[in-house]
């Protein structure tokens, strides 16, 4: 019998089906951090985006010097989802970037249990804002360190000190390009607001 039919008793008796129970994550962080590539790299779905063309003006307000090949930029969200296991389903919205783009952010997070916080360490202060707004709602969120090329310019103690986040916060070096290191990533968070629930 494979996990999606449904189970027959001794009796004949044919038990329903339960669908997995759906779980809401945000993943959120600062402007190009790789939000949009961790949604699509997990999701099983086709991710719905919300991308838009970095014109002249945009450009003009965003810091593009640490994502120069950037050509377009969320507005309002990303969504994709991942069934963890038969009964467990993931559903991921990715919040914008900008600090203009904030007053999006109650609606997008309302029913989540849980926030995973991406962060580019060469400009870590672009990731403050998510920090805070998980911390001040008393979130439970876990610290990913997306690996640029392969590499992060701050050790994960100097992260957490700049961060200022607690030690119950886990930190993880991670690469929204790979489907597996995107899966752990989320199940660290998984794994907190479980933690949340049960404390």
């Amino acid at each position: 019998m494979t996990p999606t039919e449904p189970f027959t008793s001794a009796a004949g008796a044919v038990a329903v089906e339960r669908p997995p129970l759906p779980v809401k994550l945000v993943i959120a962080g600062g402007f190009g951090v790789g939000k949009t590539t961790a949604v699509g790299s997990i999701s099983e779905i086709e991710p719905l985006t919300t991308e838009a063309a970095i014109t002249e003006v945009a450009a003009g307000v965003d810091d593009l010097s640490h994502t120069p090949r950037k050509t377009t930029t969320t507005v309002a969200m990303d969504f994709g989802c991942i069934t963890i296991d038969p009964t467990l389903k993931l559903y991921l919205f990715g919040t914008p970037g900008q600090e203009r783009f904030g007053f999006m952010w109650d609606d997008i997070v309302e029913g989540a249990v849980g926030g995973l916080v991406i962060v580019d360490t060469r400009r870590l202060d672009d990731c403050y804002a998510a920090v805070d707004y998980f911390e001040h709602r008393q979130i439970p969120f876990a610290v990913a360190i997306n690996a640029f090329d392969g590499k992060v310019e701050h050790t994960l103690d100097e992260v957490r000190w700049a961060l200022d986040v607690t030690d119950g916060v886990p930190l993880l070096v991670f690469d929204a390009r790979e489907r597996g290191s995107v899966r752990d990533a989320l199940l660290i968070v998984l794994e907190q607001a479980l933690a949340r629930t049960e404390g």
